[in-house]
């Protein structure tokens, strides 16, 4: 299990249980089955109204869920949150990206902080 805490400062935090690894569960998935509100548009990738940032609470492993998907290194480096460097540095290193599309995030076992 893991513990995703959502985190905007219109909102009180929010700390939820997440099934990791599912590959089908989404953080707009369990962010919208919890009434956490997320913004979100397509729920595809392609317009990035999702966008979120997030960190991981164990500093020592930061996975940070699944690898970015190519729509999100389109989108993310469209929307000036990702560089050329660090497209490239991700592809050769796999480190995480701090910003992350809620709809193509899947949640691994690991516990975050989703900002958005």
């Amino acid at each position: 299990m893991a513990l995703i805490t959502f985190s905007n400062p219109e909102y009180k935090d929010r700390t939820l249980y997440a099934v990791a690894g599912s590959h089908t569960q989404t953080l707009l998935k369990l962010a919208q089955e919890n009434k956490v509100p997320i913004p979100f548009s397509c729920q595809d990738g392609e317009c990035g109204t999702c966008l979120v940032r997030v960190s991981s609470v164990d500093r020592k492993n930061q996975r940070m869920g699944a690898h970015l998907t190519a729509k999100e290194i389109t989108v993310l480096g469209e929307l000036g949150k990702l560089t050329q460097k660090e497209i490239d540095e991700i592809a050769v290193t796999d480190l995480p990206s701090r910003w992350r599309l809620a709809c193509q995030m899947i949640v691994r076992d690991e516990d975050i902080l989703v900002e958005y």
